[in-house]
């Protein structure tokens, strides 16, 4: 069992020298628990059952090292309502379960004796906050619950007036910068020289650029300053759009028709569910897929730790970023009828005004501008197959005014509306003649066809996918058969990409090109490399 868990820095994009992990051995209601893992992974070696209140406790010295004025508590992420407490002066509350939140806890914090931290947490899978493919009742596509602190928790030291966040707006050229938390001026380091600006924005032009691609990777070191505050960061030069070429609307990467070969990945992990054991291993995901000749992840309804993002950057592979749904779901209104073909409905019923949609559109805008730096965030889902769907048409709008750099798939899989960059369908159980709309054709979700490895499983009695397979040359042939007869002839009139499903196997769901643990590899390498090839040579020759 690992003792010093998730030991590299949690915000890779903006660093500052003097911080301290509070990642290790908590209590949790007076029991052992290892932070930052969900107290439902084996990895927290956490042994009672997880109930719906829980009282998080860790006891820590300040850093001796902290000579600045204030000090920051960051939390990447608990699920679903924090109350946090230092030395039982109250700090504040969060709701969600997906994304960072931050204290400043310079008044409450003691410098020469111990300080008590206690965070209550309250989880019922409440579906008015996004809850992704968590459920009470797992089985099939939908999986075990995470509860409470499931991201590194960590402490930064900064000066009194510092810098709160940087935005990155990139062209092919260069980038402008803009820094909130100061106004007096900043100085910008990049790739040898120095700029100084003052005010809170600024542009830098590249000479020579370099521009990003899953090919080439390229990222531009950042280093800015104000007054006391230092932060490391990056930056990338690369654009997506959406053109006409030779009469139909494609995706194009810095200017070039790009076709996304892509996989689903819902980041669960047989050890840690929610968490890899090490953060390498999303390292380890991301190259399993470059090497199977994939460009590109559907990150699906679920929001990963920085690292994760920071890792895509640097190693080279596309994001399309699901927004974690909320509300209720039903089997037949949701996934049976649109299956065999009813797809249409409204997706305006409803209070307008309930505190789900509310939430849902903040979680939105917040995810937006918490991964907005990203180069390898390409586009959005806001909407899968209808869970939780309404006014997609507004929350479009909404979304492009806030991000016009991305591209926005409104309505993954069916019930689609009138507002999207993508014609996006999901295609299980067949093969069908793909034909061409307005928008490009994303095929968001396929194939998924089944194949258990004895030793490598789950569950032995439980299984689920979209085509049993009996040896690894037959789930390759099918994948193959359905790129040749599906995917390939429908490029030319516009489709622009293809997301097979899945990454790997998750819990009873055996549809993954890898297995759950990531040690058997379900496809012939070799041949999904020559797909790949051919998918190049056809787009290259359009």
């Amino acid at each position: 069992m690992k003792t010093t868990p998730w030991q590299t820095h949690p915000r890779p994009q903006l660093k500052r020298k003097a911080y301290r992990l509070l990642n290790g051995s908590w209590k949790l209601n007076q029991q052992p628990v290892l932070v930052p893992y969900p107290p439902q992974s084996a990895l927290s070696a956490y042994s009672p059952d997880v109930t719906e209140q829980l009282t998080y406790e860790y006891t820590f010295l300040y850093p001796e090292d902290f000579t600045q004025t204030r000090t920051l508590l960051h939390f990447g992420a608990v699920d679903q309502i924090a109350e946090v407490w230092l030395n039982d002066k109250h700090l504040g509350r969060h709701e969600g379960g997906y994304l960072p939140f931050t204290f400043d806890i310079t008044d409450a914090v003691r410098k020469e004796e111990e300080n008590h931290l206690r965070v209550e947490v309250t989880d019922s899978l409440d579906p008015t906050y996004p809850y992704g493919k968590q459920s009470k009742k797992p089985g099939g596509m939908w999986y075990t619950p995470v509860s409470g602190i499931w991201q590194s928790v960590w402490l930064e030291n900064v000066p009194e007036l510092y810098i709160k966040s940087i935005k990155l707006d990139v062209d092919l050229r260069g980038v402008d910068i803009t820094v909130e938390g100061i106004s007096d001026g900043f100085t910008a380091e990049t790739d040898g020289q120095s700029y100084h600006f003052d005010g809170n924005s600024g542009r830098i032009e590249i000479q020579n650029p370099i521009l990003w691609t899953p090919d080439n990777p390229h990222l531009y070191p950042l280093t800015i300053s104000a007054g006391e505050d230092t932060v490391e960061s990056y930056f990338a030069l690369r654009t997506v759009a959406i053109e006409k070429k030779s009469g139909v609307n494609r995706i194009l990467l810095n200017g070039q028709p790009i076709f996304l070969h892509g996989v689903l990945d819902q980041g669960y992990f047989p050890d840690g569910i929610f968490l890899p054991a090490e953060p390498e291993e999303y390292d380890r995901d991301i190259l399993r897929m470059k090497e199977l000749g994939m460009n590109l992840l559907r990150k699906h309804v679920k929001i990963e730790p920085e690292y994760f993002y920071c890792a895509c950057d640097r190693l080279g592979i596309l994001l399309m970023q699901d927004m974690v749904n909320s509300g209720s779901y039903h089997f037949i209104r949701d996934s049976v009828l649109p299956t065999l073909g009813f797809r249409s409905r409204p997706d305006t019923l409803g209070p307008s005004l309930d505190k789900r949609k509310e939430f849902f559109r903040r979680h939105m805008l917040d995810t937006l501008r918490h991964l907005y730096n990203h180069p390898s965030v390409i586009a959005y889902t806001l909407f899968n197959e209808g869970w939780g769907q309404f006014q997609s048409d507004s929350l479009y709008e909404l979304a492009k005014s806030t991000d016009p750099s991305r591209l926005i798939d409104s309505t993954s899989g069916w019930f689609a509306q009138n507002n999207s960059d993508f014609d996006s369908e999901h295609i299980y159980f067949r093969l069908k003649k793909l034909s061409y709309r307005e928008q490009p054709l994303l095929v968001s979700e396929c194939g998924g066809y089944t194949l258990p490895v004895p030793g490598h499983l789950y569950s032995e009695k439980r299984q689920y996918g979209y085509g049993a397979c009996e040896n690894s040359k037959e789930l390759t042939d099918k994948i193959l058969e359905m790129y040749q007869k599906m995917i390939f002839p429908a490029i030319q009139d516009g489709c622009c990409g293809c997301i097979y499903t899945q990454l790997s196997d998750v819990e009873e769901e055996i549809n993954g090109l890898y297995t759950y643990d990531r040690q058997v590899c379900k496809v012939d390498k070799e041949r999904l490399r020559i797909l790949s090839n051919e998918l190049r040579y056809i787009v290259n020759s359009l």
